[in-house]
């Protein structure tokens, strides 16, 4: 992804230790990201620069996150945006998606969990470059899949996907022999990560694995408690 196409984050978060963190680690996954300390800062900064995607802590200085949401959706109802806070209630959960979140990831959280869920939202959203690039077909060895209209073809034979399918069939061929770990699926397909996504994400590879058989140089590879490989022999 060119500089042109970096997504472009604007994080709101007072505690200037996790701010630089998430900074760091959100830019070494290439975004770009802005970092605000206190809630009117972080409006200005929204005001005058263009944002793909906001994070936005609850508890600020001079302007609460909530307060900042409302802002920020009178300017664009269609941002996605995602709120951080040490709170776990329900109430305040509901109130944030009252207001038009995305969603609310509670601390202390995993990087690679808020990773997976800005990635599952921006796909949502149809925000992200590779997505709306994806426009071709792709050849998964004698297969050619087309994510858009939701179709896998051999030969003559065409089987219609679901979408789940697709977009799991999607995310695999865009990491073609790498692995795609079982959360990111989750996240990206479902929304969320847990027990009951995790038995359905199961039934779904096992359906992508009974349309791919026809292909011996094709397979689906499950990694342990990691997640899995589409691997295809060049």
């Amino acid at each position: 992804m060119t500089e042109k196409e970096k997504i472009k984050i604007l994080l709101v978060e007072d505690d200037i230790n996790l701010g630089f963190l998430l900074v760091d680690f959100l830019e070494s996954n290439n975004f770009e990201v802005r970092l605000y300390r206190d809630g009117e800062a972080g409006f200005k900064g929204f005001q005058i620069n263009h944002f793909d995607f906001c994070i936005l802590d609850i508890m600020l200085p001079r302007m609460d996150g909530y307060t900042l949401l409302e802002k920020i959706k009178e300017s664009d109802k269609k941002v996605p945006v995602m709120l951080l806070s040490a709170r776990s209630l329900k109430d305040d959960k509901i109130k944030g998606f009252n207001l038009g979140i995305d969603d609310y990831l509670t601390k202390p959280f995993d990087e690679e969990e808020l990773l997976y869920r800005i990635k599952a939202i921006l796909n949502r959203t149809n925000h992200f470059p590779d997505l709306k690039k994806e426009v071709k077909t792709v050849m998964v060895g004698k297969y050619e899949f087309d994510q858009i209209n939701q179709v896998l073809k051999f030969k003559t034979r065409c089987q219609r996907l679901t979408l789940k399918e697709s977009n799991i069939m999607g995310l695999l061929c865009r990491s073609k022999n790498k692995i795609v770990k079982r959360e990111e699926l989750m996240l990206n397909v479902w929304g969320e990560s847990d027990y009951y996504t995790g038995r359905s994400l199961d039934v779904f590879i096992s359906k992508l694995r009974s349309y791919l058989k026809e292909d011996v140089s094709v397979k689906i590879t499950t990694i342990p408690t990691v997640g899995y490989i589409l691997e295809v022999k060049e």
